[in-house]
């Protein structure tokens, strides 16, 4: 094993998530190996996908259990009953509620790691792009120069040494040395279908990752939302927002599923991936670039010899050859034919060019600059990508418990809610200690009193002429009314000693303290009369 490949070693749970189950939707065992062409492949992570699936579906059958449960064997509860229910549903919110709250934070950072691991992929795809494009630039360049360029300039050297057949037989010398360059130049493998690959690979990718990147957040905070109006409809005890947040409950326990699934399939699918990377490598770029430089480039091993040194020496020692030769054409040919300085200066110059694309050249086909872009773009998605879509594939866990604990909790408080409601239009509106009669009695004997003041005023005179004064009727005394309130449980007040006479309930109006109130108005009646009598 080469030294560079220490740099890299799979992580430990893609060998977890690489040794899962690989079963096609025939039920038939495929292999593990990463191949997304292949349909059984695919198959076998379109099974992970149905597995949650059936997840999700016997989530629901439970929670369908449950509320027919729930609905059908209902009975009477009593005042003892209702109590440890209303905790039950109480601590069912709490815990419904902490688990979203831990649920969207592993999703958060689940899905930053994720979004990280992949930028650091697409990023090592655009600087391996770039070092290709560079490659490519650079040969396509040279390449130009000396069929063009240095052709032109020999061509009109050609015609000025024409009388002198040794400068003839260099300029021919040039000509051979510039074709030996241009053949070891077309030598180099074309990487500008590599480099159209990468670029397609990392745009996709990119513009992918965005898409997901979002539809997790918006998931995480309609989340956090649909738990916040279940806790406010639950302290609020509204109906209506309750059973929308339960549709909405139900609506986000299939998301999260659905999310399972696509998780987990990603997951061992990139685990598949990482777990030996060169070989699909390997595969991918057969019949583009040749084994040899797949494996220069992947191990980068300094002891392996570099599939580009040949024609870069053979490069190196052309250029070096016309230089030398431009050299002496200028120190002996130019002072016998002025005319030929310009060209000879400007093939001089071409090959300085070409010599420090050479420079540039070597350096971009070492093997550790596309090296390190490797091992940065395999630990983005092995590393951080992967253990992102674990975090994330246990928010959706944590949040498909915490909506089917909510939606377990919701048709009790529901429930809860009816019950308060039937006990409290079940009261006779016509009973005097009913809350409701008591303001609406209020009300209509303020408006009595006020007619009656009104009508008094303005025959007095008559009244008292037709009818003789009625009997005075003295009215309890202010002991005998804070006997009444003692006796009732509350404080003397004497705001209210009118009340007494006019027969008035005492504040409290339990149905024990209403028969006592009876009973002592009926007796204080009698007395009265008895009195009224003598």
């Amino acid at each position: 094993m080469s030294l560079t490949r220490v740099d890299y070693i799979a992580p430990w749970w893609t060998y977890w998530l690489h040794n899962f189950p690989h079963i096609n939707l025939r039920f038939q065992p495929t292999e593990k190996s990463f191949q997304p062409e292949d349909e059984n492949y695919q198959q076998s992570l379109i099974f992970l996908g149905c597995v949650a699936a059936a997840g999700l579906g016997l989530n629901l059958l439970c929670l369908a259990v449950y509320l027919s449960c729930l609905c059908f064997c209902r009975k009477d509860e009593d005042e003892e009953s209702k109590k440890p229910n209303s905790c039950c549903v109480t601590w069912s919110a709490v815990a419904a509620g902490l688990i979203t709250c831990i649920s969207v934070g592993v999703g958060f950072y689940g899905n930053s790691e994720t979004n990280d691991g992949v930028y650091q992929l697409t990023y090592s795809l655009y600087n391996a792009n770039h070092t290709l494009g560079g490659v490519d630039s650079l040969v396509t360049g040279t390449m130009s120069n000396m069929r063009t360029g240095l052709h032109q300039h020999l061509a009109r050297l050609d015609e000025i040494f024409a009388m002198r057949g040794d400068y003839v037989q260099t300029l021919q010398f040039m000509q051979q040395m510039a074709d030996n360059v241009i053949k070891q130049l077309l030598g180099l493998p074309n990487l500008d279908q590599a480099k159209m690959d990468l670029a397609t690979v990392a745009n996709q990718t990119a513009h992918i990752e965005y898409y997901r990147w979002l539809t997790y957040l918006l998931l995480l905070i309609l989340d956090l939302i649909i738990c916040l109006l279940a806790c406010l409809g639950l302290a609020k005890q509204s109906r209506w927002l309750l059973t929308t947040m339960m549709v909405f409950g139900v609506l986000t326990l299939i998301l999260s599923w659905t999310s399972l699934g696509a998780d987990l399939a990603a997951a061992v699918g990139t685990s598949d991936f990482c777990v030996s990377p060169d070989k699909y490598v390997m595969g991918q770029t057969k019949g583009i670039i040749t084994a040899d430089i797949v494996h220069y480039y992947l191990y980068c091993n300094q002891t392996r010899s570099n599939p580009f040194q040949q024609p870069l020496t053979i490069f190196q020692r052309s250029l070096t050859t016309m230089q030398i030769q431009i050299q002496g054409l200028l120190q002996f040919a130019v002072p016998l034919f002025p005319t030929a300085e310009r060209d000879l200066v400007g093939i001089q110059n071409l090959l300085n060019s070409s010599e420090a694309s050479l420079h540039q050249l070597t350096a971009l086909l070492d093997c550790r600059g596309l090296n390190k872009d490797y091992l940065d773009a395999m630990v983005g998605v092995c590393y951080d990508g992967v253990e992102g879509v674990l975090y994330l594939c246990l928010f959706s866990i944590l949040a498909a418990c915490a909506f089917t604990v909510m939606l377990c909790a919701i048709p009790r408080a529901l429930r809860q809610i009816a019950s308060r409601e039937r006990d409290y239009d079940d009261i006779d509106e016509e009973d005097p200690f009913n809350p409701r009669a008591r303001r609406i009695g209020s009300q209509n004997a303020n408006q009595a009193n006020l007619h009656s003041f009104c009508s008094y005023s303005s025959s007095m005179g008559s009244q008292n002429s037709l009818h003789p004064p009625a009997p005075a009727v003295s009215n309890p005394p202010v002991s005998e009314y804070m006997n009444h309130t003692a006796l009732f449980g509350g404080n003397p007040r004497y705001e209210n000693v009118p009340l007494i006479g006019r027969g008035s309930p005492p504040p409290s109006y339990s149905p024990t303290m209403r028969a006592t109130y009876l009973s002592m108005t009926e007796e204080q009646s009698r007395h009265f009369g008895s009195d009224f009598q003598a």
